[in-house]
């Protein structure tokens, strides 16, 4: 698969932090799903689609960007990458809602403790990207921590994986299309327009009504899932332009290690001996990861034109 060329403008350093600030974001995401918890997931990602357009829109206006959407809608094989990515994305946040509105936070939290295993598998196998012997003892590391996870949690995995699959295939397509973060999340949201205009106009004919009946606080929480959806995602694909994918997926330790604390103080899961073992393994190796990166900071690309 070819690599799309990095943005000029997103330095290594620049990446970095647009990476952490999407996983700060989301690993947050659980404390704003209280206030939508009433709306079900279906339509929850729905309304995220209706209102993440026209923030993109507003953006794109902003930064004089609707020539380079254009290039985009006019570029048949960039537009079937889109589309894939769209699919994987929906796919992606109707589990993920699901998972946090049924009570399986830590399902939700294994399922991003999978992904940056699936996202370095991904980055060696299709971008021909490596890593140092630090970081595979890391790797190794995390990989039986979160294999003995997945050993006690087998009756959710498969939601678990499915989260994990979908999201590290999604990253990578945004990583090699041959669209800027921006352009590429605009066209998403219209490809999912009409199925989430569908899906919100459903839930307005049925006898519960639409989100947005059920009082001024849920519609403004529900309204409040444009920034919400589109400022990370807009961060994670710049972030994945400017880093090596495996550097990207294993920052992605962060915000299942958030959703974690969440499923354990504010949720009120209850937290075995052996689960915090295997938390403890994969944070360790997080730290030993890091330090070979820094060990080795030719891993940090430099933007090229």
């Amino acid at each position: 698969m070819p690599r799309a060329p990095i943005t000029p403008q997103i330095t290594p350093a620049r990446g970095l932090a647009y990476a952490l600030g999407a996983h700060v974001a989301w690993g947050s995401m659980p404390l704003y799903l209280l206030l939508v918890q009433t709306v079900p997931a279906l339509e929850f990602v729905a309304w995220r689609l209706v209102f993440t357009l026209p923030l993109c829109l507003a953006i794109l206006a902003a930064r004089s960007g609707f020539a380079e959407l254009a290039g985009v809608l006019r570029d048949r094989r960039t537009m079937a990458t889109l589309l894939g990515s769209s699919a994987l994305i929906a796919i992606n946040w109707y589990l993920y809602v699901q998972a946090i509105q049924t009570g399986h936070v830590y399902a939700a939290s294994l399922g991003y403790y999978i992904l940056p295993l699936v996202m370095m598998l991904l980055g060696m196998a299709f971008l021909g990207e490596r890593l140092t012997r630090l970081q595979w003892a890391a790797v190794a590391l995390a990989g039986v921590g979160v294999a003995a996870l997945a050993a006690g949690a087998l009756t959710t995995l498969w939601l678990s994986l499915s989260m994990a699959i979908t999201f590290g295939l999604y990253g990578l397509l945004r990583k090699t299309v041959k669209a800027g973060p921006l352009a590429g999340l605009t066209v998403e949201s219209l490809i999912l327009m009409p199925p989430a205009l569908a899906l919100a106009g459903w839930y307005a004919a049925s006898p519960q009504g639409p989100a947005l009946a059920q009082g001024w606080q849920v519609a403004a929480a529900v309204a409040f899932s444009g920034p919400m959806t589109a400022i990370p995602l807009l961060m994670f694909a710049s972030a994945t332009r400017a880093l090596p994918y495996t550097v990207i997926g294993f920052l992605q330790f962060l915000s299942p290690t958030v959703v974690f604390l969440m499923g354990l103080f504010v949720f009120g899961e209850d937290l075995k001996p052996a689960q915090l073992a295997c938390f403890i393994a994969i944070w360790v190796a997080a730290g030993l990861f890091t330090v070979g990166m820094l060990k080795k900071p030719k891993d940090l690309p430099t933007p090229q034109a």
